[in-house]
Protein backbone atom coordinates (compact mmCIF):
# COMPACT_ATOMS: atom_id res chain seq x y z
CA UNK A 1 0.00 0.00 0.00
CA UNK A 2 2.91 2.18 0.85
CA UNK A 3 4.81 1.82 -2.31
CA UNK A 4 2.02 2.31 -4.01
CA UNK A 5 1.15 5.73 -2.79
CA UNK A 6 5.24 6.80 -2.87
CA UNK A 7 4.43 6.01 -6.76
CA UNK A 8 1.57 8.23 -6.75
CA UNK A 9 2.99 10.88 -4.94
CA UNK A 10 6.16 10.73 -7.19
CA UNK A 11 4.34 10.67 -10.13
CA UNK A 12 1.72 13.91 -8.97
CA UNK A 13 5.11 16.04 -8.49
CA UNK A 14 6.32 15.15 -11.76
CA UNK A 15 3.05 15.63 -13.97
CA UNK A 16 2.15 19.09 -11.69
CA UNK A 17 5.56 20.57 -10.63
CA UNK A 18 4.91 22.13 -7.26
CA UNK A 19 1.76 20.20 -4.74
CA UNK A 20 1.13 21.34 -1.28
CA UNK A 21 1.71 19.27 1.20
CA UNK A 22 -2.01 18.73 2.25
CA UNK A 23 -3.11 18.35 -1.53
CA UNK A 24 -1.24 15.11 -1.66
CA UNK A 25 -3.02 13.81 1.43
CA UNK A 26 -6.52 14.49 0.05
CA UNK A 27 -5.00 12.80 -2.84
CA UNK A 28 -3.72 9.58 -1.09
CA UNK A 29 -6.99 9.84 1.64
CA UNK A 30 -4.11 9.95 4.85
CA UNK A 31 -3.02 12.04 7.33
CA UNK A 32 -0.71 14.95 6.50
CA UNK A 33 1.77 13.12 9.19
CA UNK A 34 1.81 10.70 7.11
CA UNK A 35 2.66 12.67 3.85
CA UNK A 36 5.83 14.43 5.98
CA UNK A 37 7.04 10.41 6.21
CA UNK A 38 6.27 9.71 2.82
CA UNK A 39 8.47 12.89 1.47
CA UNK A 40 11.61 11.40 4.01
CA UNK A 41 10.98 8.31 2.55
CA UNK A 42 11.19 9.18 -1.06
CA UNK A 43 14.43 11.63 0.20
CA UNK A 44 15.88 8.61 1.76
CA UNK A 45 16.20 6.75 -1.48
CA UNK A 46 17.67 9.56 -3.53
CA UNK A 47 14.96 11.25 -5.25
CA UNK A 48 15.36 14.95 -5.32
CA UNK A 49 12.69 15.86 -3.29
CA UNK A 50 12.73 19.78 -2.76
CA UNK A 51 10.75 21.75 0.08
CA UNK A 52 9.75 25.28 -0.91
CA UNK A 53 8.03 27.41 1.81
CA UNK A 54 5.41 30.62 0.57
CA UNK A 55 1.70 31.23 -0.15
CA UNK A 56 2.80 29.13 -3.18
CA UNK A 57 5.00 27.32 -1.86
CA UNK A 58 5.06 23.36 -1.53
CA UNK A 59 7.12 20.04 -2.79
CA UNK A 60 8.41 19.65 -5.74
CA UNK A 61 11.02 17.61 -7.69
CA UNK A 62 14.49 18.77 -9.03
CA UNK A 63 14.31 19.70 -12.61
CA UNK A 64 16.90 17.49 -13.65
CA UNK A 65 14.74 14.25 -12.63
CA UNK A 66 12.78 13.62 -15.33
CA UNK A 67 11.38 10.34 -16.65
CA UNK A 68 10.18 11.00 -20.04
CA UNK A 69 8.61 8.95 -22.73
CA UNK A 70 11.42 9.32 -25.56
CA UNK A 71 10.22 8.98 -29.13
CA UNK A 72 6.63 10.47 -29.09
CA UNK A 73 5.49 13.03 -31.34
CA UNK A 74 3.34 15.94 -30.36
CA UNK A 75 0.53 14.31 -32.81
CA UNK A 76 1.22 11.07 -30.54
CA UNK A 77 0.89 12.29 -27.28
CA UNK A 78 -2.20 14.39 -28.48
CA UNK A 79 -3.96 11.28 -29.76
CA UNK A 80 -2.96 9.20 -26.37
CA UNK A 81 -4.81 11.47 -24.13
CA UNK A 82 -7.72 12.53 -26.60
CA UNK A 83 -8.09 7.92 -26.83
CA UNK A 84 -9.63 8.68 -22.94
CA UNK A 85 -12.58 7.84 -22.41
CA UNK A 86 -13.64 8.13 -18.50
CA UNK A 87 -17.29 7.49 -18.57
CA UNK A 88 -16.55 3.98 -20.31
CA UNK A 89 -13.97 3.50 -18.10
CA UNK A 90 -15.74 4.25 -14.64
CA UNK A 91 -18.50 1.78 -16.34
CA UNK A 92 -15.94 -1.48 -16.17
CA UNK A 93 -14.87 -0.21 -13.05
CA UNK A 94 -12.02 1.31 -14.01
CA UNK A 95 -12.54 5.04 -13.34
CA UNK A 96 -9.12 5.19 -10.54
CA UNK A 97 -7.08 3.25 -13.05
CA UNK A 98 -7.78 5.60 -15.89
CA UNK A 99 -6.71 9.04 -13.88
CA UNK A 100 -3.48 6.90 -12.38
CA UNK A 101 -2.45 6.09 -15.97
CA UNK A 102 -2.77 9.05 -17.18
CA UNK A 103 -0.89 10.53 -14.33
CA UNK A 104 1.73 8.50 -15.32
CA UNK A 105 1.48 9.45 -18.60
CA UNK A 106 1.38 12.64 -17.84
CA UNK A 107 4.45 13.02 -15.74
CA UNK A 108 6.80 11.10 -17.77
CA UNK A 109 5.78 13.39 -20.63
CA UNK A 110 8.77 16.56 -21.60
CA UNK A 111 7.45 19.68 -20.73
CA UNK A 112 6.72 20.67 -24.46
CA UNK A 113 4.55 17.41 -25.24
CA UNK A 114 2.32 18.21 -21.22
CA UNK A 115 1.45 21.62 -22.57
CA UNK A 116 0.18 19.89 -26.13
CA UNK A 117 -1.78 16.60 -24.01
CA UNK A 118 -3.13 19.46 -21.48
CA UNK A 119 -4.92 21.78 -24.63
CA UNK A 120 -5.72 18.09 -26.17
CA UNK A 121 -7.83 17.30 -23.17
CA UNK A 122 -9.43 20.87 -22.33
CA UNK A 123 -10.46 21.48 -26.09
CA UNK A 124 -12.08 17.76 -27.14
CA UNK A 125 -14.24 15.57 -25.43
CA UNK A 126 -15.84 12.21 -26.47
CA UNK A 127 -19.32 11.35 -25.87
CA UNK A 128 -20.11 7.93 -27.26
CA UNK A 129 -23.25 7.44 -27.58
CA UNK A 130 -25.26 9.04 -29.66
CA UNK A 131 -28.08 11.85 -29.56
CA UNK A 132 -31.63 11.55 -27.39
CA UNK A 133 -29.68 7.52 -26.49
CA UNK A 134 -29.31 7.05 -22.95
CA UNK A 135 -25.76 5.68 -21.81
CA UNK A 136 -26.91 2.15 -20.90
CA UNK A 137 -25.51 0.96 -17.40
CA UNK A 138 -26.04 -2.37 -16.34
CA UNK A 139 -25.13 -3.57 -13.13
CA UNK A 140 -23.12 -7.05 -14.04
CA UNK A 141 -20.99 -4.80 -16.00
CA UNK A 142 -17.75 -4.62 -13.60
CA UNK A 143 -18.08 -8.07 -13.13
CA UNK A 144 -18.40 -9.51 -16.86
CA UNK A 145 -15.77 -7.12 -17.08
CA UNK A 146 -13.74 -8.87 -14.34
CA UNK A 147 -14.34 -12.52 -15.76
CA UNK A 148 -13.11 -11.47 -19.63
CA UNK A 149 -9.77 -9.83 -18.14
CA UNK A 150 -9.74 -13.21 -15.96
CA UNK A 151 -10.85 -15.58 -18.31
CA UNK A 152 -13.41 -17.30 -16.00
CA UNK A 153 -16.27 -18.80 -18.03
CA UNK A 154 -19.98 -17.30 -16.54
CA UNK A 155 -23.65 -18.81 -16.23
CA UNK A 156 -26.49 -16.09 -17.05
CA UNK A 157 -29.68 -16.08 -17.61
CA UNK A 158 -30.52 -13.87 -21.20
CA UNK A 159 -33.71 -12.54 -22.45
CA UNK A 160 -33.52 -12.10 -26.02
CA UNK A 161 -35.91 -11.07 -28.58
CA UNK A 162 -37.60 -14.32 -28.85
CA UNK A 163 -36.89 -16.47 -25.84
CA UNK A 164 -35.32 -16.10 -22.06
CA UNK A 165 -32.98 -19.18 -21.06
CA UNK A 166 -29.85 -19.82 -19.45
CA UNK A 167 -26.41 -19.76 -21.00
CA UNK A 168 -22.73 -20.82 -20.40
CA UNK A 169 -20.30 -18.89 -22.08
CA UNK A 170 -16.56 -17.99 -22.03
CA UNK A 171 -16.33 -14.19 -22.48
CA UNK A 172 -14.10 -13.21 -24.88
CA UNK A 173 -14.65 -9.50 -24.96
CA UNK A 174 -16.77 -6.12 -24.27
CA UNK A 175 -17.86 -3.85 -27.23
CA UNK A 176 -19.33 -0.13 -26.42
CA UNK A 177 -21.58 0.62 -29.20
CA UNK A 178 -24.00 4.20 -29.40
CA UNK A 179 -24.16 4.00 -25.65
CA UNK A 180 -25.01 -0.13 -25.19
CA UNK A 181 -22.95 -2.38 -23.98
CA UNK A 182 -22.57 -5.73 -25.59
CA UNK A 183 -20.40 -8.82 -24.48
CA UNK A 184 -18.21 -11.72 -27.38
CA UNK A 185 -18.76 -14.99 -25.74
CA UNK A 186 -17.87 -18.56 -26.89
CA UNK A 187 -20.82 -21.38 -26.46
CA UNK A 188 -19.66 -24.31 -27.41
CA UNK A 189 -17.94 -24.28 -30.72
CA UNK A 190 -19.97 -20.37 -31.40
CA UNK A 191 -18.96 -17.15 -30.62
CA UNK A 192 -22.58 -15.26 -30.74
CA UNK A 193 -23.10 -11.36 -29.46
CA UNK A 194 -24.94 -10.43 -26.50
CA UNK A 195 -26.12 -6.83 -24.98
CA UNK A 196 -25.64 -6.84 -21.52
CA UNK A 197 -28.42 -5.18 -20.41
CA UNK A 198 -30.55 -8.25 -21.48
CA UNK A 199 -28.52 -10.32 -18.86
CA UNK A 200 -31.09 -10.89 -15.85
CA UNK A 201 -28.58 -12.93 -13.44
CA UNK A 202 -24.86 -13.60 -13.76
CA UNK A 203 -22.41 -16.13 -11.94
CA UNK A 204 -18.98 -15.59 -12.75
CA UNK A 205 -17.87 -19.44 -11.96
CA UNK A 206 -14.44 -20.35 -10.33
CA UNK A 207 -12.80 -22.34 -13.66
CA UNK A 208 -10.97 -20.64 -16.51
CA UNK A 209 -10.89 -21.48 -19.98
CA UNK A 210 -7.98 -20.78 -23.01
CA UNK A 211 -8.57 -18.03 -25.01
CA UNK A 212 -8.74 -18.71 -28.86
CA UNK A 213 -4.86 -17.52 -30.12
CA UNK A 214 -7.08 -16.55 -33.15
CA UNK A 215 -9.49 -14.46 -32.19
CA UNK A 216 -9.53 -10.48 -32.96
CA UNK A 217 -12.61 -8.70 -31.33
CA UNK A 218 -12.00 -5.64 -33.79
CA UNK A 219 -12.06 -8.05 -36.63
CA UNK A 220 -14.92 -10.25 -35.04
CA UNK A 221 -17.05 -6.77 -34.57
CA UNK A 222 -16.53 -5.74 -37.60
CA UNK A 223 -17.77 -8.47 -39.14
CA UNK A 224 -20.28 -8.77 -36.64
CA UNK A 225 -22.04 -5.38 -37.88
CA UNK A 226 -21.57 -5.92 -41.36
CA UNK A 227 -23.80 -9.47 -41.55
CA UNK A 228 -26.10 -7.86 -38.69
CA UNK A 229 -26.25 -4.65 -41.63
CA UNK A 230 -27.10 -7.35 -44.61
CA UNK A 231 -29.41 -9.18 -42.30
CA UNK A 232 -31.23 -6.61 -41.06
CA UNK A 233 -32.20 -5.01 -44.07
CA UNK A 234 -32.83 -7.40 -46.91
CA UNK A 235 -35.42 -6.02 -48.41
CA UNK A 236 -35.20 -2.65 -50.83
CA UNK A 237 -38.10 0.18 -51.30
CA UNK A 238 -37.94 2.79 -54.04
CA UNK A 239 -39.16 6.56 -53.14
CA UNK A 240 -39.06 9.39 -54.29
CA UNK A 241 -37.75 12.24 -51.92
CA UNK A 242 -37.51 15.92 -51.50
CA UNK A 243 -34.65 18.15 -51.11
CA UNK A 244 -35.46 18.52 -47.29
CA UNK A 245 -36.17 14.92 -47.17
CA UNK A 246 -33.09 14.01 -48.30
CA UNK A 247 -31.86 16.27 -45.65
CA UNK A 248 -33.54 14.03 -43.18
CA UNK A 249 -32.80 10.66 -43.79
CA UNK A 250 -29.89 10.69 -40.62
CA UNK A 251 -33.17 10.37 -38.68
CA UNK A 252 -33.53 7.06 -39.92
CA UNK A 253 -29.63 5.74 -39.70
CA UNK A 254 -26.73 5.33 -40.81
CA UNK A 255 -27.77 3.28 -43.38
CA UNK A 256 -30.51 4.96 -45.03
CA UNK A 257 -27.60 7.81 -45.26
CA UNK A 258 -25.28 5.50 -47.56
CA UNK A 259 -28.30 4.85 -49.64
CA UNK A 260 -28.94 8.99 -50.03
CA UNK A 261 -25.43 9.28 -51.09
CA UNK A 262 -25.22 6.60 -53.39
CA UNK A 263 -28.67 7.72 -55.03
CA UNK A 264 -27.77 8.13 -59.05
CA UNK A 265 -30.81 9.70 -60.50
CA UNK A 266 -30.95 13.69 -60.65
CA UNK A 267 -33.41 15.89 -58.95
CA UNK A 268 -36.21 16.64 -60.76
CA UNK A 269 -37.38 20.59 -62.08
CA UNK A 270 -39.00 20.74 -57.88
CA UNK A 271 -35.73 19.42 -56.37
CA UNK A 272 -37.53 15.55 -55.54
CA UNK A 273 -35.03 12.25 -56.70
CA UNK A 274 -35.37 8.61 -56.79
CA UNK A 275 -33.68 7.00 -53.83
CA UNK A 276 -33.54 3.16 -53.34
CA UNK A 277 -33.81 2.79 -49.22
CA UNK A 278 -33.44 -0.21 -47.41
CA UNK A 279 -35.53 -1.92 -45.83
CA UNK A 280 -36.38 -4.58 -42.46
CA UNK A 281 -40.01 -5.38 -43.34
CA UNK A 282 -42.69 -3.58 -44.61
CA UNK A 283 -44.81 -2.43 -41.86
CA UNK A 284 -41.20 -1.36 -40.00
CA UNK A 285 -40.25 0.54 -43.30
CA UNK A 286 -43.81 2.35 -43.29
CA UNK A 287 -43.12 3.30 -39.44
CA UNK A 288 -39.79 5.00 -40.61
CA UNK A 289 -40.83 6.38 -43.73
CA UNK A 290 -43.79 7.90 -42.31
CA UNK A 291 -41.50 9.81 -39.94
CA UNK A 292 -40.31 11.80 -43.19
CA UNK A 293 -43.74 13.16 -43.33
CA UNK A 294 -44.78 14.81 -47.18
CA UNK A 295 -41.31 14.84 -47.69
CA UNK A 296 -41.35 10.98 -49.21
CA UNK A 297 -43.24 9.13 -51.49
CA UNK A 298 -43.52 5.57 -51.55
CA UNK A 299 -43.04 4.15 -55.33
CA UNK A 300 -42.37 0.34 -54.62
CA UNK A 301 -43.37 -2.44 -53.33
CA UNK A 302 -47.08 -1.81 -53.95
CA UNK A 303 -47.61 -2.88 -50.70
CA UNK A 304 -45.49 -0.59 -48.74
CA UNK A 305 -47.40 2.35 -50.56
CA UNK A 306 -50.74 0.82 -50.14
CA UNK A 307 -49.48 0.69 -46.05
CA UNK A 308 -48.63 4.12 -45.68
CA UNK A 309 -51.55 5.33 -47.74
CA UNK A 310 -54.03 3.39 -45.77
CA UNK A 311 -52.29 4.86 -42.49
CA UNK A 312 -52.31 8.40 -43.60
CA UNK A 313 -56.24 8.10 -44.49
CA UNK A 314 -56.67 6.95 -40.86
CA UNK A 315 -54.90 9.34 -39.29
CA UNK A 316 -57.09 11.78 -41.86
CA UNK A 317 -60.22 10.18 -40.35
CA UNK A 318 -58.51 10.63 -36.52
CA UNK A 319 -57.97 13.98 -36.83
CA UNK A 320 -60.67 15.64 -38.97
CA UNK A 321 -63.18 15.34 -36.05
CA UNK A 322 -62.55 18.99 -34.25
CA UNK A 323 -61.41 18.20 -30.74
CA UNK A 324 -63.07 20.55 -27.99
CA UNK A 325 -60.36 21.69 -25.54
CA UNK A 326 -62.90 22.56 -22.98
Amino acid sequence: MRASRLLSILTTLQAKGRVTAQALADASEVSLRTIYRDIDALSEAGIPVYSERGPVGGYRLADTYKTRLNGLSRAEAEALFLAGLPGPAAELGLAAEMAGAELKLLAALPTELRTSADTMRARFFLDAPGWFVAMERPPMLQHIARAVWDQHPVRMRYRSWTAEGERHVEPLGIVLKSGAWYLVARGGERIRTYRVSRILHLEVLDAAFTRPQSFDLAAYWAGYTHRFANELYRGRTLVRLSARGMALLPMLGPAFVEAGAQATSEPDAAGWRQVTLPMESVRHAAVELLRLGAEVEVLAPAELRALIAHTIRTMNDLYATTVDAT
